[in-house]
Protein backbone atom coordinates (compact mmCIF):
# COMPACT_ATOMS: atom_id res chain seq x y z
CA UNK A 1 0.00 0.00 0.00
CA UNK A 2 1.43 3.53 -0.89
CA UNK A 3 2.04 5.59 2.17
CA UNK A 4 0.42 8.93 2.85
CA UNK A 5 2.29 11.76 3.90
CA UNK A 6 2.05 15.77 4.72
CA UNK A 7 3.00 17.84 2.62
CA UNK A 8 2.85 21.83 1.38
CA UNK A 9 1.55 21.93 -2.27
CA UNK A 10 -0.16 24.71 -4.39
CA UNK A 11 -3.85 24.90 -2.52
CA UNK A 12 -5.62 28.14 -4.13
CA UNK A 13 -7.90 27.87 -1.00
CA UNK A 14 -5.36 28.49 1.42
CA UNK A 15 -3.51 31.49 2.56
CA UNK A 16 -1.02 32.63 -0.40
CA UNK A 17 -2.08 29.76 -2.80
CA UNK A 18 0.31 27.39 -0.24
CA UNK A 19 -1.58 24.67 2.11
CA UNK A 20 -0.66 21.50 3.85
CA UNK A 21 -1.95 18.25 2.19
CA UNK A 22 -1.94 14.28 2.44
CA UNK A 23 0.11 13.04 -0.56
CA UNK A 24 1.43 9.84 -1.57
CA UNK A 25 5.36 8.83 -0.75
CA UNK A 26 6.93 7.93 -4.33
CA UNK A 27 8.54 4.55 -4.15
CA UNK A 28 12.02 5.36 -3.97
CA UNK A 29 14.71 4.62 -6.76
CA UNK A 30 17.78 2.50 -6.36
CA UNK A 31 20.04 5.73 -5.20
CA UNK A 32 17.44 7.44 -3.32
CA UNK A 33 17.99 7.86 0.63
CA UNK A 34 14.55 8.09 2.53
CA UNK A 35 14.61 11.15 4.94
CA UNK A 36 12.83 12.32 7.93
CA UNK A 37 12.30 16.11 7.25
CA UNK A 38 12.91 18.82 10.35
CA UNK A 39 13.25 21.78 8.47
CA UNK A 40 12.65 23.74 5.14
CA UNK A 41 14.07 26.96 3.49
CA UNK A 42 12.18 29.25 1.94
CA UNK A 43 13.75 30.62 -1.37
CA UNK A 44 11.82 33.75 -3.33
CA UNK A 45 11.77 32.43 -6.32
CA UNK A 46 10.49 29.17 -5.98
CA UNK A 47 7.77 30.91 -3.57
CA UNK A 48 7.20 33.09 -6.66
CA UNK A 49 6.76 30.54 -9.00
CA UNK A 50 4.49 28.24 -7.13
CA UNK A 51 2.00 30.93 -5.78
CA UNK A 52 1.85 32.94 -9.22
CA UNK A 53 2.44 29.60 -11.82
CA UNK A 54 1.68 26.95 -9.64
CA UNK A 55 -0.97 24.27 -10.58
CA UNK A 56 -3.26 22.73 -7.62
CA UNK A 57 -1.54 20.41 -6.01
CA UNK A 58 1.61 21.19 -7.47
CA UNK A 59 4.33 20.20 -4.96
CA UNK A 60 6.86 23.03 -4.40
CA UNK A 61 10.19 22.89 -2.33
CA UNK A 62 14.00 22.60 -2.90
CA UNK A 63 15.85 22.69 0.70
CA UNK A 64 15.66 20.50 3.67
CA UNK A 65 17.48 19.17 6.28
CA UNK A 66 16.48 16.27 8.63
CA UNK A 67 17.30 12.10 9.32
CA UNK A 68 18.30 9.55 7.30
CA UNK A 69 15.33 7.00 7.85
CA UNK A 70 16.73 4.16 5.17
CA UNK A 71 19.93 3.96 2.96
CA UNK A 72 19.72 3.74 -0.65
CA UNK A 73 18.98 0.36 -2.34
CA UNK A 74 22.57 0.62 -3.98
CA UNK A 75 24.31 1.19 -0.72
CA UNK A 76 25.42 4.59 -1.36
CA UNK A 77 25.01 7.64 0.87
CA UNK A 78 24.80 8.05 4.40
CA UNK A 79 23.89 5.63 6.74
CA UNK A 80 20.32 5.41 8.64
CA UNK A 81 20.02 7.92 11.48
CA UNK A 82 22.73 10.47 10.12
CA UNK A 83 21.33 13.99 10.06
CA UNK A 84 21.95 15.34 6.79
CA UNK A 85 21.19 18.41 4.61
CA UNK A 86 20.11 18.63 0.91
CA UNK A 87 17.54 19.88 -1.93
CA UNK A 88 15.53 18.78 -4.41
CA UNK A 89 13.73 19.68 -7.85
CA UNK A 90 10.88 19.93 -6.10
CA UNK A 91 8.83 18.26 -3.02
CA UNK A 92 10.69 18.40 -0.76
CA UNK A 93 8.75 20.68 1.72
CA UNK A 94 7.38 16.99 2.74
CA UNK A 95 7.41 15.43 6.00
CA UNK A 96 9.18 12.81 4.67
CA UNK A 97 11.12 12.86 1.19
CA UNK A 98 13.18 10.42 -1.37
CA UNK A 99 16.40 12.21 -2.32
CA UNK A 100 18.98 10.83 -4.65
CA UNK A 101 22.09 10.16 -2.55
CA UNK A 102 24.36 12.58 -4.45
CA UNK A 103 22.45 15.43 -3.65
CA UNK A 104 22.53 15.39 0.29
CA UNK A 105 25.68 15.97 2.82
CA UNK A 106 25.98 14.64 6.38
CA UNK A 107 25.79 17.43 8.97
CA UNK A 108 29.02 18.16 11.81
CA UNK A 109 28.67 18.43 15.21
CA UNK A 110 27.13 21.93 15.85
CA UNK A 111 25.01 22.93 12.92
CA UNK A 112 21.17 23.41 13.58
CA UNK A 113 18.74 22.30 11.78
CA UNK A 114 17.50 26.25 11.02
CA UNK A 115 21.39 26.97 9.47
CA UNK A 116 21.48 23.63 7.69
CA UNK A 117 18.17 24.29 5.67
CA UNK A 118 19.43 27.69 4.33
CA UNK A 119 22.20 26.24 2.46
CA UNK A 120 21.16 24.33 -0.66
CA UNK A 121 19.97 26.83 -2.99
CA UNK A 122 21.17 30.32 -1.54
CA UNK A 123 24.19 28.64 -0.64
CA UNK A 124 25.26 26.65 -3.31
CA UNK A 125 24.25 29.33 -5.75
CA UNK A 126 26.99 31.93 -4.22
CA UNK A 127 29.29 29.47 -4.19
CA UNK A 128 29.05 28.31 -7.79
CA UNK A 129 28.53 32.18 -8.70
CA UNK A 130 31.85 32.88 -6.55
CA UNK A 131 33.72 30.63 -8.44
CA UNK A 132 33.39 32.09 -11.58
CA UNK A 133 35.24 34.77 -10.48
CA UNK A 134 38.42 32.33 -10.33
CA UNK A 135 41.26 33.04 -7.20
CA UNK A 136 39.70 36.44 -5.75
CA UNK A 137 42.86 37.21 -2.70
CA UNK A 138 42.77 40.94 -2.94
CA UNK A 139 40.47 41.39 -6.03
CA UNK A 140 37.21 43.97 -5.67
CA UNK A 141 34.21 41.77 -5.31
CA UNK A 142 30.62 43.92 -5.22
CA UNK A 143 27.28 41.64 -4.75
CA UNK A 144 23.94 43.34 -4.82
CA UNK A 145 21.03 42.35 -3.06
CA UNK A 146 23.53 41.48 -0.46
CA UNK A 147 21.19 41.19 2.15
CA UNK A 148 19.13 38.75 0.35
CA UNK A 149 19.15 34.79 0.99
CA UNK A 150 21.90 34.12 -1.62
CA UNK A 151 23.61 37.86 -1.43
CA UNK A 152 24.59 37.57 2.69
CA UNK A 153 26.42 34.20 1.85
CA UNK A 154 28.14 35.41 -1.03
CA UNK A 155 29.97 38.35 0.73
CA UNK A 156 31.18 36.24 3.69
CA UNK A 157 32.56 33.51 1.31
CA UNK A 158 34.00 36.28 -0.49
CA UNK A 159 35.46 37.45 2.58
CA UNK A 160 36.67 34.05 3.38
CA UNK A 161 38.38 34.03 0.40
CA UNK A 162 40.30 36.98 0.94
CA UNK A 163 38.30 38.86 -1.77
CA UNK A 164 37.82 43.06 -0.74
CA UNK A 165 33.68 42.83 -0.75
CA UNK A 166 31.36 45.53 -1.20
CA UNK A 167 27.82 45.02 -0.63
CA UNK A 168 24.82 46.35 -2.21
CA UNK A 169 21.77 46.82 0.00
CA UNK A 170 18.05 48.81 -0.79
CA UNK A 171 17.23 49.53 2.73
CA UNK A 172 19.57 50.90 5.31
CA UNK A 173 18.10 49.05 8.18
CA UNK A 174 19.54 46.25 6.40
CA UNK A 175 23.06 47.45 6.63
CA UNK A 176 24.31 45.55 9.89
CA UNK A 177 23.88 42.13 8.13
CA UNK A 178 26.60 42.65 5.89
CA UNK A 179 28.23 44.94 8.27
CA UNK A 180 30.90 42.58 9.64
CA UNK A 181 32.05 41.47 6.28
CA UNK A 182 31.82 44.92 4.34
CA UNK A 183 32.86 46.74 6.77
CA UNK A 184 32.21 50.35 5.84
CA UNK A 185 32.01 48.91 2.04
CA UNK A 186 28.42 48.85 2.15
CA UNK A 187 26.49 50.96 -0.85
CA UNK A 188 22.62 51.74 0.53
CA UNK A 189 20.14 52.79 -2.13
CA UNK A 190 18.46 51.29 -4.98
CA UNK A 191 20.94 52.44 -7.48
CA UNK A 192 24.13 50.20 -8.69
CA UNK A 193 25.72 53.00 -10.16
CA UNK A 194 26.57 54.28 -6.51
CA UNK A 195 29.07 51.78 -6.81
CA UNK A 196 31.08 52.79 -9.25
CA UNK A 197 33.76 55.21 -7.35
CA UNK A 198 34.97 52.11 -5.75
CA UNK A 199 35.29 49.78 -8.78
CA UNK A 200 36.40 48.65 -11.00
CA UNK A 201 35.29 45.04 -9.85
CA UNK A 202 37.33 41.61 -10.51
CA UNK A 203 33.43 39.98 -10.47
CA UNK A 204 30.29 41.13 -9.85
CA UNK A 205 27.54 39.07 -8.64
CA UNK A 206 23.81 40.12 -9.80
CA UNK A 207 20.47 39.07 -8.20
CA UNK A 208 17.93 41.75 -8.80
CA UNK A 209 18.61 42.64 -13.04
CA UNK A 210 17.34 45.44 -14.60
CA UNK A 211 18.87 48.24 -14.14
CA UNK A 212 21.42 47.33 -12.00
CA UNK A 213 22.63 44.63 -14.22
CA UNK A 214 23.33 47.48 -16.30
CA UNK A 215 24.95 49.29 -14.24
CA UNK A 216 26.98 45.97 -13.22
CA UNK A 217 28.28 45.56 -16.79
CA UNK A 218 29.47 49.16 -16.49
CA UNK A 219 31.82 48.36 -13.35
CA UNK A 220 34.27 45.59 -14.60
CA UNK A 221 37.94 45.34 -14.41
CA UNK A 222 39.74 44.47 -17.58
CA UNK A 223 38.84 40.33 -17.55
CA UNK A 224 36.75 40.86 -15.12
CA UNK A 225 33.38 38.76 -15.00
CA UNK A 226 29.47 39.70 -13.93
CA UNK A 227 27.57 36.47 -12.86
CA UNK A 228 23.80 36.95 -12.97
CA UNK A 229 21.28 34.80 -11.24
CA UNK A 230 18.21 36.46 -10.49
CA UNK A 231 15.39 39.17 -11.80
CA UNK A 232 14.29 40.42 -8.78
CA UNK A 233 13.81 43.88 -10.40
CA UNK A 234 12.98 43.24 -13.63
CA UNK A 235 13.53 40.82 -16.01
CA UNK A 236 14.88 42.87 -19.09
CA UNK A 237 17.63 45.13 -19.03
CA UNK A 238 19.33 47.60 -21.55
CA UNK A 239 22.75 47.82 -21.55
CA UNK A 240 25.44 49.72 -22.82
CA UNK A 241 27.16 47.39 -25.24
CA UNK A 242 30.35 49.18 -26.03
CA UNK A 243 31.13 50.98 -22.41
CA UNK A 244 31.15 46.85 -21.99
CA UNK A 245 33.36 45.42 -24.65
CA UNK A 246 35.68 47.67 -24.82
CA UNK A 247 37.17 47.26 -21.47
CA UNK A 248 38.56 43.99 -22.47
CA UNK A 249 38.18 40.37 -21.93
CA UNK A 250 34.83 41.33 -19.78
CA UNK A 251 32.52 38.29 -19.27
CA UNK A 252 28.60 38.21 -18.41
CA UNK A 253 28.35 35.06 -17.22
CA UNK A 254 24.22 33.40 -16.45
CA UNK A 255 24.22 31.26 -13.79
CA UNK A 256 21.37 28.43 -13.01
CA UNK A 257 21.92 26.35 -9.71
CA UNK A 258 20.75 22.79 -11.62
CA UNK A 259 23.03 23.03 -14.68
CA UNK A 260 26.20 23.60 -12.15
CA UNK A 261 25.10 21.09 -10.22
CA UNK A 262 24.96 18.77 -13.46
CA UNK A 263 27.76 19.86 -15.20
CA UNK A 264 30.66 20.99 -12.72
CA UNK A 265 29.88 18.83 -9.15
CA UNK A 266 26.96 17.25 -6.99
CA UNK A 267 25.18 19.18 -4.17
CA UNK A 268 26.68 17.04 -2.24
CA UNK A 269 29.82 18.32 -2.50
CA UNK A 270 29.01 21.80 -2.20
CA UNK A 271 27.34 21.07 0.77
CA UNK A 272 29.64 19.45 2.70
CA UNK A 273 31.90 22.40 2.62
CA UNK A 274 29.30 24.83 3.17
CA UNK A 275 28.20 22.73 6.17
CA UNK A 276 31.82 22.29 7.13
CA UNK A 277 32.43 26.17 6.97
CA UNK A 278 29.53 26.94 9.21
CA UNK A 279 31.00 24.27 11.73
CA UNK A 280 33.68 26.41 12.07
CA UNK A 281 31.91 30.02 12.53
CA UNK A 282 33.40 30.70 9.12
CA UNK A 283 29.97 31.25 7.52
CA UNK A 284 27.19 32.66 9.52
CA UNK A 285 24.02 32.41 7.82
CA UNK A 286 21.32 34.82 8.85
CA UNK A 287 17.94 33.56 9.85
CA UNK A 288 15.51 36.04 9.79
CA UNK A 289 12.37 34.00 10.47
CA UNK A 290 11.70 30.65 11.98
CA UNK A 291 7.92 29.15 12.42
CA UNK A 292 6.21 26.18 11.81
CA UNK A 293 5.04 24.59 8.30
CA UNK A 294 2.28 25.27 9.35
CA UNK A 295 2.62 29.06 8.89
CA UNK A 296 3.96 28.43 4.82
CA UNK A 297 1.41 30.94 3.80
CA UNK A 298 2.39 33.90 5.88
CA UNK A 299 5.85 33.48 5.94
CA UNK A 300 5.37 33.21 2.11
CA UNK A 301 3.70 36.41 2.13
CA UNK A 302 6.60 38.26 4.07
CA UNK A 303 8.84 36.89 2.17
CA UNK A 304 7.87 38.22 -1.30
CA UNK A 305 7.22 41.40 0.40
CA UNK A 306 11.03 41.72 1.59
CA UNK A 307 9.84 42.06 4.79
CA UNK A 308 13.23 40.70 6.45
CA UNK A 309 16.78 40.41 5.58
CA UNK A 310 18.04 36.82 5.49
CA UNK A 311 16.36 33.71 5.34
CA UNK A 312 13.00 31.94 6.38
CA UNK A 313 13.20 28.44 7.99
CA UNK A 314 9.82 26.24 9.13
CA UNK A 315 10.16 23.77 10.96
CA UNK A 316 8.16 20.31 11.14
CA UNK A 317 6.52 18.73 13.90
Amino acid sequence: MPETIRAVVVDPSSPQGLGLKPVELAPASPDEITVRVTAISLNRGEVRRATSQGQPGDRPGWDFAGVVEARAANGSGPPVGTRVVGMLPSGAWAERIRAPSHSVAPLPEGVTDAQAATLPVAGLTALHALRQGGPLLGRKVLVDGASGGVGHLAVQLAAASGALVWGQVRQSQFRGTIADWCGERVVTGADLKAAQPHGPFHLILDSVGGPALAAALTMLAPGGTCVTFGVSESATSTIASGEFFRVGGVKLYGLILFHELRRVEPAADGLTLLAGLVAGRVLRPHVAVEAPWTEIGPVARQLLDRTFAGKAVLHLG
